[in-house]
């Protein structure tokens, strides 16, 4: 609710904090939130290594949003060593799970 502004004031300090709480205690969705924190530069500095090793925890719980980021920054070499068959690999699981962009990204790849 403070990320979006949702019922209170917007305030990305605080939603770091209830984002963390959550992602420290092992919630996928929290781990999400906490690589999109940190890959926007969200209430706290942009750093895309941390995005990517929040992405990693939710995307290894099955999280397709974080499969596909994460598959992103493979892709792009955004926080980590630019890596196609890591990037493949991460597309493809979110992929499986219906998600269109991964499904685009696979196509990308296969050129």
């Amino acid at each position: 609710m403070y990320c979006e502004g949702e019922g209170v004031s917007q305030d990305y300090a605080e939603a770091m904090k209830w984002y963390r709480k959550a992602a420290e205690q092992g919630d996928a969705s929290g781990q999400y939130w906490l690589g999109i924190m940190y890959s926007k530069g969200w209430g706290v500095a942009k750093n895309d290594a941390e995005a990517a090793k929040w992405y990693r925890k939710a995307a290894e719980q099955g999280d397709a949003y974080a499969q596909n980021y994460l598959g992103r920054m493979y892709y792009d070499g955004y926080g980590v060593s630019q890596d196609y068959a890591e990037a493949e690999k991460w597309f493809r699981k979110a992929a499986e799970q219906g998600y269109e962009s991964a499904k685009e990204m696979l196509k990308k790849l296969d050129k």
